[in-house]
């Protein structure tokens, strides 16, 4: 290593990596590229070997790994693995600051908060929003919740691993609330892809045929999403860009394409389900958005048709159900 680069290495904040799974391992590899002297930790050593090729260190123990750095990051599956890793070290959690990355609710973002503080560490709860090869890009995003002076600290540090980082809020389960708010449409998004890739393969078509229509498709829905968002935050639906009952007409066709094609489409109820409902409910002229109104209130007895403050069912009445208490207007 050069002087100037040693001089560099001596000036970057000291990193330790717990976990090195695909994401974690991108994560240290990342912290290396830039400079950070990164300390890595996982249950199976081997998967250290490639990191310490790059110049990691890697000590025996989770509580020296923990020790050996000011600012402690683990990207484990879930907040019980975090806490179940880090128990070994929990002495020499005091004085550091503990950034979490990895899946879970915000009931476990709190918990995993408690914890940590009630071992003399601050508390940063992460999520990142991209996949293990584009850690370190521009337009990779993570966005933190929690301790608002650890982030203010290791901003910088932080940046390494996304171009696009935000911090959210003093709350420790912000970051935990926003993953599973934003990642609800993975999987159904998903498996729809997966459904249209049966179908062309049952003809005789490759998926991939199908990929830049798929692009443009889900590039539309993002684009429409803002409006969406308006609607809900209002709650007014009366002008629909698409109305629930367009897309109770379309349910039909779903079952359609399944016998042609020989396709499982069961996965497809629950949506038809709640479409229905929110037809009860009076929203069928409305936006597809006030599902939403749905959707927080899941039981059978709430399904009455909204009202108006004068009584008058939405099904009769020309303006739409207002937010209930506690939603912003």
């Amino acid at each position: 290593m050069s002087t100037r680069n040693q001089q560099q290495h001596q000036h970057q904040t000291p990193v330790t990596v717990i976990g090195l799974g695909a994401m974690g391992s991108a994560l240290a590899a990342a912290f290396i590229a830039a400079g950070h002297p990164t300390t890595v930790w996982n249950r199976t050593a081997s998967r250290a070997a490639p990191l310490v090729a790059q110049g990691a260190a890697h000590p025996e123990t989770v509580a020296e790994a923990v020790a050996a750095s000011p600012l402690v990051i683990t990207c484990l599956t879930t907040y019980e693995d975090t806490i179940e890793a880090l128990e070994p070290a929990a002495t020499a959690l005091k004085g550091r600051d503990l950034v979490t990355l990895n899946s879970g609710s915000p009931a476990g973002a709190r918990r995993t908060a408690e914890w940590a503080r009630g071992h003399g560490a601050r508390y940063l709860g992460g999520a990142i929003k991209n996949v293990p090869p584009a850690v370190g890009a521009e337009d990779t995003l993570l966005y933190y919740s929690g301790d608002g002076t650890v982030f203010t600290a290791h901003e910088p540090v932080l940046r390494v691993l996304g171009g696009d980082t935000v911090y959210l809020g003093a709350d420790p389960d912000l970051a935990a609330l926003y993953e599973m708010a934003v990642g609800g449409t993975l999987l159904p998004a998903l498996v729809g892809f997966f459904q249209g890739a049966a179908a062309l393969r049952a003809r005789g078509l490759e998926a991939a045929s199908m990929v830049r229509f798929s692009e443009q498709w889900l590039q539309m829905i993002a684009s429409v999403l803002p409006v969406l968002a308006r609607e809900i935050d209002s709650g007014d639906y009366s002008e629909p860009l698409s109305s629930v009952n367009v897309f109770v007409a379309g349910a039909a066709h779903d079952a359609e394409l399944g016998k042609e094609a020989g396709l499982d489409v069961e996965w497809h109820k629950p949506f038809h389900e709640l479409l229905e409902r929110a037809v009860e409910a009076g929203y069928g002229t409305q936006s597809i958005a006030a599902l939403t109104e749905i959707l927080k209130e899941p039981r059978r007895d709430a399904l009455t048709p909204p009202t108006s403050p004068s009584g008058t069912s939405a099904r009769r009445a020309s303006s739409p159900a207002r937010p209930r208490s506690g939603t912003p207007s």
